[in-house]
Formats: structure tokens, C-alpha cells, sequence
């Protein structure tokens, strides 16, 4: 293979890449990328076995089609500190020769029969939606922060998508919160009848999160028994295809969890409120993190206490508030994270008692719910 391509073209496709190749594997092939180049166009896969990304580019001259297996890290290394506008990669065996004006990097490799089979792209009556990458961004990043992390109970580590007919749903919670996202799709072919769910990785969706860049481009999304495929195709024809493995498990009727009874209720600006958090919280610490939010006919107190560094007490005038007087305290990262995907949208606090849950809403299609913590 000898190709010369655009380097910023292919430096940001293998900065994708190399989110997904894992840094410690028993199987050292899986930490490298796989280039085909052909007809003026390049395709790149990467995998860790439970997750791919396949990428394709133009803006290549292909001398020699042909495929080569490099390390993602030591490309990604290579591309990103060069200063050329264009790079010529040549394969010698097993071995890729990178070139620009004025540098030379020979790179061990692996043969091509190494690398693990891809599936191929969905075809047109695989799709079971389309929706509009700024959409589906805006539902990933206001579900995806409140997955759990490093927890037995598989279910929680991802992001439960429901979908049904024009209706589509996320839902991510780690036990402790929960943030649910709605919004709207088109079904394809293979919709199919009735309400669908999948859990998908908290890792894909991050990745997922990188390639939405454009927010008019169109995502299909392919659903088979085990796998989601989300396929992100530009009107420059350059193309993403995400796969991954669904979370087994079954996610927690999370329908029960959301409070109905709320009997207070409160609105600000949420960027008004996270700001007065932000700043309350910084005398909190790992063993007392929390801040008490003592919601009165006019004014909102934001307060933390820390014996040994002190108090901080934040005063918000109350605009809008309807109910009896109450104190309430959150673990302020929660907060913050719920406010800080809506800003600057209002959002409106409903609450029942000290001692349960209160939703955060932000329009008829955000809500997070989130336990309160006991600061005495």
C-alpha cells in the first residue's frame, strides 16, 4: 500500500480510532488501527473486541491500493506533532513507513490476517430509526453522566434506549440518580411493532459523543439481538460506523422511581443556580459532600459546612416558589451535572420532603431525579 493523504483528515478520524483501542490487552493486535486504501478512499477500523469504530475518508491519492495494520497510539502520536499538510504511509511487509517533508517513521505492524473481521455496513433494510445528530447528542450527553461506574449490576452501566414508533427515550442511572431524555425519531424498515430496548455501553456513548459534530447530519441506527450500530454518514461522504455489544442484564423499572406527589416547587435559571452550588461546594470535601438548599417564601440558601475548613452560604432570590418551607441537601456533583446539560434553559425543582428524591425538569422532555444525603 502507498497512499498519500490530507493529514488533518485522517489525524482527526484516528484520534476516534484511538478511543476505542484498549491499552492493555492480552491480544496486542487490538491496540492497532486497520487502513484499506482504495479508489480515493481509505477506510480505518478499530476494535476492542466489544466495540468498533470503522471510519472511511477521501481527500487520499492511493499510488498502491492495499491495507496496513498500525499501532493507534504511535499513529495518533505521529499525525498529531507533525506540521504537514500531507503524509505518505508505504507498507513493507508488516511494516508502514510514514513520511512528510521532513521526517521518516518506520512502524512495526501486524499482518493484515491478524486483525479481527468487521461486520459490514447495515444495508438500507437494516435501519430500525434515523435521527438528526444534533438530536441524539443532545439526548446522549443529558443521560450518559449519570451511568454508573464500576458496579455489579451490569444493567446500570449504560444507557437504556427506548424506542417505539416516532419516540425515542434515554435513560441512564447509577442507584443514586436518574436522568431521562426524550425526544423524537423516524422509524426505518426494521422499526418493527411495539416498544424496543437496548442497553448501550457508557464507553460507545462517549464515543459516540466525539462523532456528532455536525449536527445536520443524519444517524441511522441498526438493532440486532446482541449489537446497536450507529452509522454516521456526512454530505462529504466521509463515513462512521459505531458498533457495539449491548449490556446483558435487565434495566431497573425506572418508570417507578420518578416521584409523582411532588407538593414544592421551585424555578430558576439553571445556570444561575449551578453557579451559587459550584460556589457553596467549595468548602465541601470527599468525607462531607454536600450542600443543604433551604428553600423559604422569598430566598434560597445554598449552604455547606466543613468542620475542619469552615462554611459557605450562598443567598438566591425566589422567584417563583410554591409550597412550604423545606431543607434539603444534594450531593452538589449532582447538581451540577444535571443544570450544566440544560443550561441555559430554566429548570424547576419539585420536592416532596428532606428525606426523598427531588426532580430537576427542564421543559416536558428532561428530568433527573436525585436522592438527597444526610448532612448531619
Amino acid at each position: 500500500m502507498k497512499v498519500i493523504c490530507d493529514r488533518s483528515a485522517l489525524l482527526e478520524a484516528v484520534g476516534s480510532l484511538s478511543s476505542v483501542a484498549p491499552t492493555r490487552t492480552p491480544k496486542d493486535v487490538l491496540r492497532c488501527i486497520k487502513m484499506t486504501a482504495a479508489d480515493g478512499e481509505m477506510s480505518l477500523v478499530c476494535t476492542d473486541l466489544e466495540l468498533a469504530l470503522h471510519c472511511t475518508i477521501g481527500s487520499i491519492e492511493a499510488e498502491e491500493p492495499g491495507d496496513a495494520v498500525i499501532y493507534a497510539d504511535k499513529l495518533l502520536a505521529i499525525l498529531r506533532d507533525s506540521v504537514d499538510q500531507t503524509v505518505t504511509i508505504e507498507t513493507d511487509g508488516n511494516d508502514s513507513h510514514i513520511r512528510g517533508a521532513d521526517s521518516h517513521f518506520k512502524v512495526m505492524g501486524y499482518p493484515v490476517a491478524d486483525f479481527p473481521k468487521m461486520p459490514d455496513f447495515p444495508g438500507e433494510d437494516d435501519y430500525a430509526l434515523e435521527i438528526s445528530a444534533g438530536d441524539l447528542q443532545d439526548l446522549v450527553a443529558k443521560t450518559v453522566f449519570a451511568t454508573a461506574r464500576e458496579t455489579s449490576r451490569y444493567a446500570i452501566n449504560g444507557v437504556l434506549m427506548v424506542r417505539d414508533a416516532k419516540r425515542i427515550e434515554l435513560v441512564a442511572t447509577d442507584g443514586r440518580r436518574l436522568a431521562l431524555a426524550k425526544g423524537t425519531c423516524r422509524p426505518g424498515k426494521a422499526a418493527g411493532d411495539g416498544e424496543k430496548r437496548s442497553i448501550v455501553p457508557t464507553k460507545a456513548l462517549n464515543i459516540l459523543l466525539k462523532l456528532l459534530h455536525d449536527g445536520d447530519t443524519t444517524v441511522k441506527i441498526a438493532v440486532t439481538e446482541t449489537q446497536v450500530m450507529f452509522d454516521i454518514i456526512q454530505e462529504d461522504g466521509t463515513r462512521a460506523l459505531l458498533i457495539t455489544q449491548m449490556v446483558e442484564g435487565t434495566f431497573p423499572p425506572y418508570e417507578d422511581v420518578i416521584p409523582k406527589d411532588q407538593d414544592k416547587k421551585a424555578t430558576f435559571a439553571s445556570d444561575v443556580l449551578a453557579s451559587a452550588v459550584r460556589r457553596a461546594s467549595v468548602l465541601s470535601t470527599q468525607d462531607s459532600m454536600g450542600v443543604k438548599l433551604t428553600f423559604s417564601d422569598d430566598t434560597l440558601t445554598v449552604m455547606s459546612r466543613t468542620p475542619e475548613l469552615g462554611e459557605a452560604e450562598i443567598k438566591l432570590p425566589l422567584e417563583s416558589y410554591e409550597g412550604e418551607e423545606i431543607e434539603i441537601a444534594f450531593n452538589p456533583n449532582f447538581v451540577i451535572d444535571a443544570l450544566k446539560v440544560v443550561q441555559p434553559e430554566p429548570v424547576q425543582i419539585e420536592m416532596k420532603s428532606s428525606t426523598k428524591p427531588a426532580v430537576f425538569r427542564s421543559g416536558s422532555d428532561f428530568l433527573c431525579v436525585i436522592m438527597p444525603v444526610n448532612m448531619k
